[in-house]
């Protein structure tokens, strides 16, 4: 008897974009403290705390804070990290201790996500490609996920603007 069960695909998400400036440039930007600080995050956060190990197993745990005043703790923890070309890491919302936690205003978002960020030279300019995937996700999760694509490229394209905006001034 087979008790497998077929949970339907989960469609990637996947953004892409060219920055003007050297790959070795935004490696630098997207992998160390003090210059993810200064940018990381959707457009109108800052980052208040954060802590980065930034090796295999390591953790970035990182402190948003929103217009509002409002904070939101997120944390990476690194599986793969292929300098300067792409780094592989599960992303989920956390607390100030570091625990996992639920995303705040979403409680069936997947709590972990498997992300994939690619650095490719191209003619002296660097395309970043960002994939992420639910690990694991419920089917309440797998949907909410799905339906997400537009909330989710809305809020890459203010990180990518504000990590632009950084490397033409730094």
């Amino acid at each position: 008897m087979n008790t497998t069960i077929n949970h339907p695909a989960v469609r990637p998400f996947v953004i892409s974009h060219i920055f003007a400036a050297p790959r070795d440039r935004v490696w630098k930007a997207w992998t160390e403290r003090e210059q993810l600080m200064q940018w990381f995050g959707p457009k109108g956060v800052t980052i208040s705390a954060a802590k980065l190990d930034f090796r295999p197993g390591g953790v970035f745990h990182y402190c948003m804070r929103m217009p509002d005043g409002k904070e939101m703790w997120g944390r990476f923890v690194y599986r793969e990290i292929v300098a300067p070309e792409k780094i592989v890491l599960v992303n989920s919302f956390s607390d100030a201790h570091g625990g996992i936690t639920r995303h705040p205003f979403s409680p069936t978002w997947p709590l972990e996500m498997l992300s994939t960020s690619r650095f490719n030279e191209d003619g002296g300019k660097t395309r970043l490609t960002i994939e992420w995937t639910p690990l694991n996700p419920t089917d309440e999760e797998r949907k909410m996920f799905d339906s997400s694509h537009a909330g989710m490229t809305q809020g890459w394209t203010g990180t990518f603007e504000q990590l632009a905006a950084y490397l033409a001034k730094a």
